[in-house]
């Protein structure tokens, strides 16, 4: 797909997926000239033009990435985050984790990492605050701030963009049953880590994320998650489905019927040729 290089002035929305950063530079006759061009480079002409926020990006990978297009020393945008004045849910506890929005953000030569988290966060505000996603979430029986924790799991969890209405529902209807949501996502979230492989011993870690020991939602999101995923919340297909696993790529199986996931599980496995995975 062909991508323009995003003007300065505006914020444009990415694909699931895409990551890319935007770099300027300045083209010069002769390698006489460039080397010393290069050697004398200022911190603000090694800043790229803008900075593209992938879907499911963790909290803690965007301060990274805005460290590093800011050229600012690790931590830098971490530490920040209480002079931020981010305006966030009262839910969330001053954590932004879930509304660092995904988007293309244009980074200008005094931009800081306040600026850049604010935009984010406004972004996310003017999105999920829109008449469609809140009543969407209430006509589910939850706040914005919750349906932007099932986003966050939606966005983690779902193979495809074809998978996440049928993925959310599943989140809803284990919600109704009373059943924990068992989902390998928030396992990884608390151990900071991404894997396809989850163990019957990560199951039995104590953490608020553990959902296969919690009921319910998570404290908080568990990525940021972009308008897809957003959308399959607000209106999941109809369904009866409690369980999924993703077999193989373009493979994912959705079922109500316990013993024939335990089976997509089997083959799983077989073709992963990994030890047999937690299953919900």
């Amino acid at each position: 797909m062909h991508m323009n290089t995003p003007p300065r002035s505006r914020i444009r929305l990415t694909r699931r997926g895409r990551l890319a950063l935007i770099v300027t530079g300045a083209v010069v006759a002769g390698t006489a000239v460039a080397v010393p061009l290069l050697t004398l480079d200022s911190d603000a002409e090694k800043k790229p033009a803008a900075l593209v926020i992938p879907e499911g990006w963790r909290a803690g990978q965007v301060y990274d990435a805005v460290d590093k297009a800011l050229a600012l020393p690790a931590g830098t945008t971490k530490k920040s985050l209480g002079k931020a004045g981010l305006k966030l849910p009262t839910d969330a506890k001053g954590n932004p984790e879930g509304y660092l929005f995904p988007a293309t953000y244009p980074i200008k030569e005094k931009t800081t990492p306040e600026q850049m988290l604010r935009c984010m966060v406004d972004t996310a505000d003017k999105t999920f605050n829109g008449a469609p996603i809140a009543a969407g979430a209430q006509r589910n029986a939850m706040n914005v701030y919750q349906a932007v924790t099932v986003a966050s799991i939606v966005q983690a969890e779902a193979a495809s963009k074809a998978d996440m209405g049928k993925v959310a529902r599943v989140v809803f209807n284990r919600l109704k049953r009373g059943m924990p949501l068992q989902m390998d996502s928030t396992i990884n979230y608390a151990l900071n880590r991404s894997t396809l492989k989850t163990t019957e011993a990560d199951t039995r870690i104590d953490s608020p994320y553990n959902s296969y020991q919690r009921m319910g939602l998570p404290p908080t999101p568990i990525a940021n998650p972009g308008e897809d995923a957003m959308r399959a919340v607000i209106s999941p297909p109809p369904g009866d489905w409690l369980y999924f696993v993703t077999v193989k790529r373009g493979d994912t199986r959705f079922t109500a019927d316990y013993a024939q996931h335990q089976r997509n599980v089997a083959e799983f496995n077989r073709l992963h040729q990994r030890s047999p995975a937690a299953t919900g």
